[in-house]
């Protein structure tokens, strides 16, 4: 699903569509785009402590404000997989890390 969707996006940038709010995302650049993901991000946190429900719809609208963000940088989802496989099975060092309130 996350791969049609990627694909779609990646449609929408170069085949516009007018009245299309994808197309309005690129036609307003990157510091559109980002300001959209950071509103997503803090949207999820609040929802993630008050509704289940809600946190479902928030995590939905950050999952595709990211995926706009990745079309327009020319990251493919390939890159991604890539990126968490190098990862998996590693442990992380908790030890090595600072403090949550001292970032």
């Amino acid at each position: 699903m996350i791969e049609a969707l990627y694909e779609e996006i990646q449609a929408r940038k170069k085949q516009p569509k007018e009245g299309s709010y994808t197309n309005y995302l690129f036609s307003q650049g990157l510091d559109k785009i980002l300001k959209k993901v950071g509103e997503e991000a803090a949207e999820v946190i609040i929802a993630a402590k008050n509704d289940p429900a809600e946190l479902v719809c928030e995590t939905s609208d950050l999952i595709y404000h990211m995926l706009v963000l990745l079309v327009e940088q020319g990251i493919s989802l390939d890159e991604i997989r890539v990126e968490l496989n190098k990862r998996e099975g590693k442990l992380s060092k908790t030890e090595e890390r600072k403090p949550i309130d001292e970032l």
